[in-house]
Protein backbone atom coordinates (compact mmCIF):
# COMPACT_ATOMS: atom_id res chain seq x y z
CA UNK A 1 0.00 0.00 0.00
CA UNK A 2 1.38 3.50 -0.90
CA UNK A 3 2.33 5.65 2.23
CA UNK A 4 0.56 8.21 2.71
CA UNK A 5 2.27 11.74 2.28
CA UNK A 6 2.32 14.31 4.82
CA UNK A 7 3.47 17.93 4.45
CA UNK A 8 4.30 19.62 8.00
CA UNK A 9 4.09 23.11 8.79
CA UNK A 10 5.62 24.34 12.07
CA UNK A 11 7.85 27.14 12.81
CA UNK A 12 9.56 25.03 15.60
CA UNK A 13 12.30 22.94 14.03
CA UNK A 14 12.40 20.88 16.90
CA UNK A 15 9.12 19.99 16.98
CA UNK A 16 9.40 19.79 13.29
CA UNK A 17 12.05 17.43 13.58
CA UNK A 18 10.13 15.35 16.30
CA UNK A 19 6.97 15.30 14.18
CA UNK A 20 8.54 14.08 11.06
CA UNK A 21 10.57 11.05 12.92
CA UNK A 22 6.99 10.09 14.51
CA UNK A 23 5.51 9.95 11.48
CA UNK A 24 8.26 7.94 9.51
CA UNK A 25 8.56 5.61 11.93
CA UNK A 26 4.62 4.97 11.41
CA UNK A 27 4.97 4.68 7.46
CA UNK A 28 4.12 7.71 6.68
CA UNK A 29 5.74 9.71 3.95
CA UNK A 30 7.02 13.31 4.73
CA UNK A 31 6.99 15.24 1.39
CA UNK A 32 7.78 18.66 2.86
CA UNK A 33 8.65 21.34 5.27
CA UNK A 34 7.48 24.82 5.89
CA UNK A 35 8.57 26.67 8.96
CA UNK A 36 5.27 29.42 7.95
CA UNK A 37 2.02 29.82 6.44
CA UNK A 38 3.02 31.32 3.12
CA UNK A 39 5.41 28.53 2.67
CA UNK A 40 2.97 26.05 3.64
CA UNK A 41 0.83 27.22 0.89
CA UNK A 42 3.48 26.88 -1.76
CA UNK A 43 4.24 23.62 -1.12
CA UNK A 44 0.97 22.40 -0.46
CA UNK A 45 -0.01 23.26 -4.03
CA UNK A 46 3.37 21.81 -5.40
CA UNK A 47 3.54 18.49 -3.85
CA UNK A 48 -0.47 17.95 -3.24
CA UNK A 49 0.02 15.88 0.27
CA UNK A 50 -2.75 13.72 1.31
CA UNK A 51 -2.91 15.42 4.73
CA UNK A 52 -1.46 18.66 5.71
CA UNK A 53 -0.23 18.87 9.65
CA UNK A 54 0.02 22.51 10.63
CA UNK A 55 0.49 24.76 13.69
CA UNK A 56 -1.52 28.06 13.92
CA UNK A 57 0.87 30.46 15.44
CA UNK A 58 3.17 31.16 12.00
CA UNK A 59 4.92 33.95 11.16
CA UNK A 60 4.14 35.94 7.84
CA UNK A 61 1.40 33.70 7.58
CA UNK A 62 -0.62 31.97 10.37
CA UNK A 63 -1.71 29.10 10.21
CA UNK A 64 -5.65 29.70 10.38
CA UNK A 65 -5.38 32.29 7.15
CA UNK A 66 -3.28 29.53 5.56
CA UNK A 67 -6.05 26.81 6.12
CA UNK A 68 -8.60 29.08 4.74
CA UNK A 69 -6.36 29.23 1.72
CA UNK A 70 -5.81 25.71 1.12
CA UNK A 71 -9.43 24.72 2.52
CA UNK A 72 -11.04 26.66 -0.76
CA UNK A 73 -8.39 25.66 -3.39
CA UNK A 74 -9.33 21.45 -1.85
CA UNK A 75 -5.65 20.39 -1.54
CA UNK A 76 -6.09 18.10 1.20
CA UNK A 77 -7.15 18.01 4.56
CA UNK A 78 -5.79 19.55 7.27
CA UNK A 79 -4.77 18.81 11.17
CA UNK A 80 -3.74 21.53 13.47
CA UNK A 81 -1.29 20.44 15.93
CA UNK A 82 -0.95 23.32 18.02
CA UNK A 83 -0.22 24.65 21.63
CA UNK A 84 -3.24 26.80 21.40
CA UNK A 85 -6.69 25.28 22.71
CA UNK A 86 -8.69 28.36 23.71
CA UNK A 87 -12.81 28.45 22.11
CA UNK A 88 -11.81 31.68 19.88
CA UNK A 89 -9.35 29.68 17.83
CA UNK A 90 -11.23 26.75 18.56
CA UNK A 91 -14.18 27.89 16.38
CA UNK A 92 -11.72 30.02 14.02
CA UNK A 93 -10.76 26.30 13.27
CA UNK A 94 -14.24 25.00 12.14
CA UNK A 95 -15.01 28.10 10.37
CA UNK A 96 -11.92 27.36 7.74
CA UNK A 97 -12.46 23.48 7.49
CA UNK A 98 -10.09 22.46 8.92
CA UNK A 99 -10.42 18.34 10.07
CA UNK A 100 -8.65 18.06 13.24
CA UNK A 101 -7.65 20.18 16.02
CA UNK A 102 -4.91 18.29 18.35
CA UNK A 103 -3.53 19.80 21.33
CA UNK A 104 0.47 19.86 22.05
CA UNK A 105 1.86 18.13 24.21
CA UNK A 106 0.09 15.17 21.76
CA UNK A 107 0.72 11.53 22.17
CA UNK A 108 1.46 9.86 18.88
CA UNK A 109 -1.81 7.60 20.04
CA UNK A 110 -4.07 10.77 18.91
CA UNK A 111 -2.51 11.89 15.85
CA UNK A 112 -2.54 8.44 13.63
CA UNK A 113 -6.57 8.07 14.18
CA UNK A 114 -6.47 11.51 13.61
CA UNK A 115 -4.38 11.30 9.98
CA UNK A 116 -6.15 8.44 9.13
CA UNK A 117 -10.10 10.09 9.52
CA UNK A 118 -9.15 13.26 8.46
CA UNK A 119 -7.82 11.55 5.25
CA UNK A 120 -11.19 9.70 4.97
CA UNK A 121 -13.79 13.03 5.98
CA UNK A 122 -11.76 14.84 3.11
CA UNK A 123 -12.60 12.14 0.62
CA UNK A 124 -16.41 11.84 1.88
CA UNK A 125 -16.44 16.14 1.13
CA UNK A 126 -14.73 15.62 -2.31
CA UNK A 127 -17.50 12.83 -3.40
CA UNK A 128 -20.39 15.11 -2.21
CA UNK A 129 -18.82 18.09 -3.81
CA UNK A 130 -18.82 15.80 -6.85
CA UNK A 131 -22.24 14.70 -6.05
CA UNK A 132 -23.74 18.55 -5.90
CA UNK A 133 -21.28 19.80 -8.89
CA UNK A 134 -23.06 17.06 -10.77
CA UNK A 135 -26.27 17.76 -9.67
CA UNK A 136 -26.17 21.31 -10.08
CA UNK A 137 -25.03 20.40 -14.13
CA UNK A 138 -27.86 18.38 -14.19
CA UNK A 139 -30.43 21.50 -13.43
CA UNK A 140 -29.04 23.42 -15.26
CA UNK A 141 -28.73 21.36 -18.17
CA UNK A 142 -32.78 20.34 -17.54
CA UNK A 143 -33.27 23.99 -17.65
CA UNK A 144 -31.55 24.85 -20.60
CA UNK A 145 -33.56 21.61 -22.79
CA UNK A 146 -36.63 22.90 -21.82
CA UNK A 147 -36.48 26.33 -22.53
CA UNK A 148 -35.32 25.16 -25.82
CA UNK A 149 -38.35 23.00 -26.49
CA UNK A 150 -40.14 25.84 -25.44
CA UNK A 151 -38.37 27.56 -28.37
CA UNK A 152 -38.69 24.79 -30.83
CA UNK A 153 -42.63 24.64 -29.62
CA UNK A 154 -43.70 27.93 -30.19
CA UNK A 155 -40.96 28.55 -33.33
CA UNK A 156 -41.36 25.55 -35.35
CA UNK A 157 -45.22 24.34 -34.13
CA UNK A 158 -43.63 20.87 -32.93
CA UNK A 159 -45.07 19.24 -30.05
CA UNK A 160 -43.28 18.75 -26.75
CA UNK A 161 -42.21 15.47 -27.62
CA UNK A 162 -40.60 16.07 -30.81
CA UNK A 163 -39.03 19.00 -29.77
CA UNK A 164 -37.29 16.74 -27.13
CA UNK A 165 -36.50 14.17 -29.98
CA UNK A 166 -34.68 16.64 -32.31
CA UNK A 167 -32.76 18.24 -29.41
CA UNK A 168 -31.85 14.94 -28.26
CA UNK A 169 -31.43 13.40 -32.08
CA UNK A 170 -28.92 16.57 -32.79
CA UNK A 171 -27.26 15.73 -29.67
CA UNK A 172 -26.14 12.34 -30.92
CA UNK A 173 -25.55 13.24 -34.55
CA UNK A 174 -23.08 15.54 -32.93
CA UNK A 175 -21.72 13.52 -30.52
CA UNK A 176 -22.61 17.30 -28.11
CA UNK A 177 -24.32 17.38 -24.88
CA UNK A 178 -27.99 17.70 -25.12
CA UNK A 179 -26.78 21.25 -22.88
CA UNK A 180 -24.78 22.30 -25.64
CA UNK A 181 -27.11 21.41 -28.46
CA UNK A 182 -29.58 23.41 -25.99
CA UNK A 183 -27.75 26.51 -25.57
CA UNK A 184 -27.01 26.46 -29.34
CA UNK A 185 -31.08 26.33 -30.17
CA UNK A 186 -31.25 29.67 -27.57
CA UNK A 187 -28.70 31.52 -29.21
CA UNK A 188 -29.71 31.21 -31.97
CA UNK A 189 -33.22 32.13 -31.19
CA UNK A 190 -32.16 34.86 -29.45
CA UNK A 191 -29.69 36.45 -32.14
CA UNK A 192 -32.69 35.67 -34.76
CA UNK A 193 -35.64 38.30 -32.56
CA UNK A 194 -32.78 40.69 -32.32
CA UNK A 195 -32.56 40.70 -36.07
CA UNK A 196 -36.17 40.80 -36.45
CA UNK A 197 -36.64 44.15 -33.87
Amino acid sequence: MKAVRVLIAEDEPIVRMDLKEILESQGYEVVGEASDGQVAIELARKLKPDVIIMDIRMPNLDGIEAAKILTQENIAPIIFLTAYSDKELVEKAKEVGVVAYIVKPFKESDLFPAIEIAIARFKEFQLLRKEVEDLKDALETRKLVDRAKGILMDREGLKEHEAFRLIQKASMDKRKPMKEIAQAIILAYELKEKKEK
